[in-house]
């Protein structure tokens, strides 16, 4: 009976718990309802018309020296064994704790002032500080960490957007319980919590609101995110009674280390962290236990004042004024004093800097991606230098670009090259003139004579792409050779996008056995005049406007490229009617524990008299041989690897491809590959292929379809991939359908 007694007193108690915990649940919910009902009274960029503020920024790379043990450990191998055998002292602990006690890893400051108007926020940047440069990193400068305001509706960590604790749909999404009643600014809060229910829709974010209880606002905040990194942003907020709102008065974020085996990259430091709920093989350093620390004071805040924002199109601005300050606007704009080691640092990273010649290496980095050199006022371009195919053989070249330091309004590139197997000379040379800083805009022109492979797509806009090797040129052997004339102006002056707008001039020489059948007339070669605009627009894409140019500061997907070329028949000696559109959409998915997703698709319409050498061949890959081994080559990065060269053409088609990668796998110390999943089809159809003569094709009426596997970075950026050919264009013997290729990463260490 007393069993009985008991058990029943402990049942009551539960629902007891159960009915208090259900109420708090219910409280919370409608505290909440009522916060999102009153985002429109309480968001400063929906209540106000314009409004101005001031914010002081220091960034730090940093670590608590009391948590790192700092002692001088003695390694041995085979520790385990009866007779160990020791190897070297080990003093990196030490020295770390030792160097972390005096400076931080990285520090930097800026001084920014934030104007909204016309429903735009914008970022002034008034002066910046980076140690270790006499110019600041931009890049780093202009990056997102968080979001400005806890009201957006998808709320952006790390350029990664989750649906916000006070979205439209949160109640569907989080989870809520009262904490308490807290007094935050003399005002009556409650303190609540936040959990997303689903990781997958609400992203994994938790943590705290505290909800002015007379309004309804958000009087303090913070918000967390707990995976591969340990993330952490506080909001705090000062009460303006004349405007009956709350605005910011500091912010705070860290990024520290979570739980993760996957090396992560944050402003160019690199953390490591350890897999989740497993123990890591991977040895501990001291330097685990770095964090990044962004703090920023805001004052100074303005209301309904006059305000006009210049420069619409970018997100934040820097000047040349900004990264010149002395030490007396510092003094005067910092809003929260440097310590002791904050002020050492800066010598401390200065030195490295100039003893490391870091800011040169920054710059070589940056050229050397875009495929040049800089010598003095000119940018050797390497993708000159060497390269072959069937068809020229070793070509061997010397061109390139004047930078800066010749000009900054003026630029001038050319190039020649001589193919040893056809034995010809090729060249360009052109120049521009700035019109525009801006805008970039830039009028130029050029004449070039040169080679071009048949049938290939190029989107204007892109950048000419550097590869230390060039797999797909090795085999290619159909060209066609141009002597063009061409006059263009580039410019960024509509809002997030780049557009190249051109006239050109070509006489078209096919090398190889090629007829065009036009009106019953017979042309093995011919003359051009096309008139091209080609746009990539990145519309979620953010902008900083720098001193120099304008930059993209974050990265964001889907990107958009157009491009439309018409020939103009009445206009010089053009001799065909014909026009072309083309389209490509690309996205990429990064996650923080190093997996990445991206998909690619473009399509284009070729419509009147298109010669061969202007319609589109897929980018095959495999060329055209007996045996696996004889087919072995590297890998292009979106080109069909099992589709013969030469193989299919057309005069319009659509195609896809998707990728996933893994995070990179230690296998051995020395090998880390990653995994990519790749899947690629393309269909596509030929119009009047009457009209070519002497040339065998196919076309892809019924799909051509090829996946594959790819293990790349095994040993020293080298890597292995397979790719199989299946479908409607499948080969009949299954050897034929195997394409194994060799992959090729570049890891610069700079």
């Amino acid at each position: 009976m007393r069993l009985f007694a008991l058990m029943k007193r402990l049942f009551l108690l539960i629902l007891i718990f159960n009915a208090i915990a259900a109420h708090a649940q219910t409280d919370a919910s409608e505290i909440i309802r009522k916060a999102i009902e009153s985002k429109t009274r309480n968001n400063p960029e929906q209540k106000l018309e314009t409004f101005r503020i001031k914010a002081y920024n220091k960034l730090l790379i940093t670590a608590n020296p009391d948590s790192i043990a700092g002692h001088i450990d003695s390694v041995f191998i085979g520790k385990h064994t009866p007779r160990p055998i020791f190897v070297k002292v080990d003093s990196s602990d030490y020295h770390f704790k030792k160097y972390i006690s005096k400076y931080h890893l990285f520090e930097s400051e800026k001084v920014s002032r934030y104007e909204f108007a016309e429903e735009r926020l914008k970022e002034n940047i008034l002066g910046a500080k980076m140690g270790g440069f006499s110019q600041p990193v931009y890049e780093i400068m202009g990056v997102k960490l968080h979001s400005f305001s806890v009201y957006e509706p998808r709320y952006e960590l790390l350029t990664t957007k989750y649906i916000s604790p006070l979205a439209d749909d949160a109640l569907e999404n989080f989870e809520y319980a009262f904490l308490g009643n807290q007094t935050v600014n003399d005002r009556q809060t409650a303190k609540i919590a936040f959990k997303s229910k689903r990781r997958f829709r609400g992203g994994g974010l938790f943590g705290t609101l505290n909800i002015d209880l007379e309004n309804y606002a958000v009087a303090k905040a913070e918000i967390r995110y707990l995976g591969v990194l340990d993330l952490k942003v506080l909001y705090e907020f000062r009460y303006e009674a004349a405007q009956q709102l709350w605005m910011p008065s500091e912010t705070t974020f860290r990024i520290a280390k979570g739980k993760n085996d996957s090396n992560i990259k944050i402003l160019g430091a690199t953390l490591e962290f350890d897999p989740e709920n497993q123990e890591s093989s991977r040895q501990k350093f001291a330097s685990d236990r770095s964090y990044v620390l962004s703090q920023t004071w805001f004052s100074e805040a303005e209301f309904n004042v006059p305000i006009k924002v210049r420069h619409v199109a970018v997100e934040s601005e820097i000047t040349d004024a900004a990264v010149k300050r002395d030490d007396d606007f510092w003094q005067q704009n910092r809003l929260s004093p440097l310590d002791s080691r904050d002020i050492e640092t800066y010598p401390a990273l200065d030195s490295i800097s100039h003893s490391e010649k870091i800011e040169s290496r920054l710059r070589l980095a940056r050229k050397f991606l875009n495929g040049y050199i800089p010598i003095g006022p000119f940018d050797l371009g390497l993708r000159y230098l060497a390269t072959v195919n069937n068809y020229e053989g070793f070509r061997l070249g010397l061109g390139g670009v004047t930078n800066d330091k010749f000009s900054k309004k003026y630029r001038i590139e050319g190039y020649a090259a001589y193919g040893t197997k056809d034995g010809r000379w090729k060249y360009s040379l052109g120049g521009a003139v700035r019109l525009g800083n801006y805008t970039g805009s830039w009028i130029g022109g050029s004449f070039t004579d040169d080679l071009q492979e048949i049938a290939s797509t190029r989107f204007i806009t892109d950048r000419r792409p550097f590869k230390i090797y060039d797999a797909r040129a090795i085999n290619v052997s159909s060209f066609y050779n141009h002597k063009t004339w061409r006059g263009y102006i580039e410019t960024r002056i509509i809002p997030k996008t780049e557009s190249v707008w051109q006239l050109t001039y070509s006489h078209i020489e096919p090398k190889f056995d090629y007829t065009f059948n036009y009106r019953g007339k017979l042309y093995d070669e011919f003359n051009l005049t096309l008139a091209s605009v080609a746009i990539q627009w990145n519309p979620f894409s953010s902008y900083m406007q720098t001193p120099m140019a304008r930059i993209e500061t974050e990265k964001r997907f889907p990107k958009f490229t157009f491009q439309f070329t018409q020939a103009m028949p009445k206009f010089t000696d053009n001799d065909f009617s014909f026009g072309k559109v083309d389209a490509r959409v690309d996205f990429e998915k990064p996650f923080l524990d190093g997996q990445k997703f991206s998909a690619l698709f473009q399509a284009g319409l070729a419509y009147g008299n298109v010669p061969l050498t202007h319609l589109y061949n897929m980018s095959p890959n495999n060329p055209v041989k007996d045996h696996i081994q004889q087919r072995i080559t590297f890998a292009g990065k979106n080109s069909f690897e099992t589709m013969l060269f030469n193989e299919f053409f057309s005069s319009r088609y659509a195609m896809l491809q998707v990728k996933h990668s893994s995070p990179r796998l230690t296998i051995v110390k020395k090998v880390r590959p990653f995994f990519t999943i790749v899947s690629r089809g393309a269909f596509g159809s030929m119009q009047n292929p009457e009209q070519h003569i002497g040339f065998d094709y196919k076309t892809l009426d019924k799909g051509f379809f090829e996946s594959g596997l790819e293990i790349n970075q095994i040993y020293s950026g080298f890597g292995l991939a397979g790719f199989y050919r299946y479908g409607a264009y499948s080969m009949p013997d299954f050897e034929d359908n195997i394409a194994v290729k060799l992959t090729f990463t570049l890891n610069l260490g700079i």
